[in-house]
């Protein structure tokens, strides 16, 4: 076996048998599980807790129906005595005193306490005031607001994609929300496990290990296991993670009963108009959709940027961990290298929006953004081949090329102890032959 490849052994071997690298492998799962557990539960629970409000309407029109409010427990005074509302509100025997008008506008809304009183609040009573001045406002202009309703249209959307296997069923919503996750996982990825290269190295150092190491091996074979090794336990995460999360969700779904599930499912999904997914909770075109997604192509896009993303910065990484000897003094060589990666993840809201502008194709391209952006725009458009083909290459020309000059600071800097790095010594050590 080559040296290398006992390295990448130990790489992996080590971080794999961890207690925290299990802990995290079992807990993210269960976590993500959560999210999708959470919302249908909280579905089956009443707040039985009331707000006890003092409301002062001064116009007598919003009596009656503010009485109807659920959750909530009302008293109304013409003309409350402030001293005496302070003493309620502060020994909590209200919650609340709501003073509804006053002479500049009847509509006003005022809302006195000690504590908030919630958002929630504040909503269910503009709410009853809306509608009544609504009403009244179609009462004066004549207008019946039944007719209104009749005459606002519900337009269902059908993306339908032409493939040479026949039509298949597509949904724009549910494309972006895919591309964005692969987006975000994969910078989390990079950062996460780019992180664990450089702090690798910095204790390696520290501890005098690679000192030995160096003794039996190149310090660019070293680098090159430390970085290789660490890439297939991001992997081997990942990869159970997706196993875990979908077998956990899929043994929830067979305890739960079909009617709650079906109404949960259709009333949070993110997608609408490119489903038509109506509320009566039928959700064949969000399956066919599902089914038409081209997750070959994804998956292809994925791996590949995944590891061209994490394989790119982890050299650098590696040389910026090689360059000091201790974590705090890699801050002033993180923000240049961290920088693009942030750019990414924050322009990806204006990518979801156009896919095709100009300002999508250039970072997509850009080797140290387009990990980042080009699965969100392949999930999003059809990107042209040129486009792929020459952000493939850019990555890894550009991976290349950045591993060769990460290995001269490597080289170098993996020896040195005690003296701080400036950037004007890193351009001296990329000069040494």
């Amino acid at each position: 076996m080559s040296k290398t490849k006992l390295i990448i052994q130990r790489e992996y071997l080590t971080r794999v048998k961890k207690k925290s690298f299990v802990i995290m492998t079992l807990l993210a799962p269960l976590l993500m599980a959560g999210l999708f557990l959470v919302p249908i539960l909280l579905t089956t629970l009443k707040d039985d807790s009331k707000k006890s409000l003092i409301i002062n309407d001064k116009s007598g029109d919003y009596k009656d129906d503010l009485i109807g409010l659920e959750n909530f427990n009302i008293t109304f005074l013409s003309e409350p005595n402030i001293d005496s509302l302070k003493h309620w509100i502060k020994s909590k025997e209200f919650d609340a005193y709501v003073s509804i008008g006053d002479s500049a506008d009847e509509y006003a809304v005022q809302m006195f306490s000690f504590e908030p009183v919630g958002i929630s609040t504040e909503r269910a009573i503009v709410k009853i005031i809306e509608q009544k001045v609504q009403e009244a406002n179609y009462l004066r202009l004549g207008v019946d607001e039944a007719e209104i309703e009749a005459a606002k249209p519900d337009v269902p959307v059908k993306t339908v994609i032409w493939t040479d296997e026949g039509e298949k069923t597509s949904s724009s919503e549910l494309n972006l929300v895919i591309g964005y996750i692969a987006a975000i996982i994969i910078y989390m990825f990079i950062f996460m496990y780019g992180v664990q290269v450089m702090r690798g190295v910095i204790e390696e150092k520290t501890n005098r290990i690679v000192e030995v190491i160096v003794s039996s091996v190149k310090p660019f074979q070293l680098m090159s296991g430390k970085i290789i090794g660490i890439a297939l336990v991001a992997l081997t995460q990942f990869l159970l993670w997706v196993i875990l999360t979908f077998s956990i969700i899929t043994i929830i779904q067979l305890f739960l009963p079909p009617d709650l599930l079906q109404a949960q499912t259709t009333s949070n999904l993110p997608i609408n108009s490119g489903t038509n997914i109506n509320a009566s909770g039928d959700i064949g075109e969000l399956l066919a959709a599902l089914q038409g997604f081209n997750w070959t192509r994804l998956g292809i896009s994925f791996l590949f940027y995944f590891l061209g993303g994490y394989l790119l910065y982890a050299a650098m990484f590696a040389a910026i961990g090689a360059a000091v000897d201790n974590e705090t003094d890699t801050q002033q060589f993180m923000l240049p290298v961290t920088v693009p990666l942030i750019v990414a993840i924050i322009s990806a809201q204006g990518v979801v929006l156009q896919p095709g502008g100009a300002l999508s194709e250039w970072l997509s391209m850009i080797p140290f953004t387009s990990p980042v952006i080009m699965p969100i725009r392949m999930s999003l458009t059809a990107v042209p081949i040129w486009q792929i083909s020459l952000s493939v290459l850019l990555l890894i020309g550009t991976f290349v090329g950045m591993t060769w000059l990460a290995g001269k600071i490597y080289r170098t800097g993996i020896l040195m102890y005690g003296k701080k790095t400036s950037y004007k010594e890193l351009f001296k050590w990329l000069k040494y032959k």
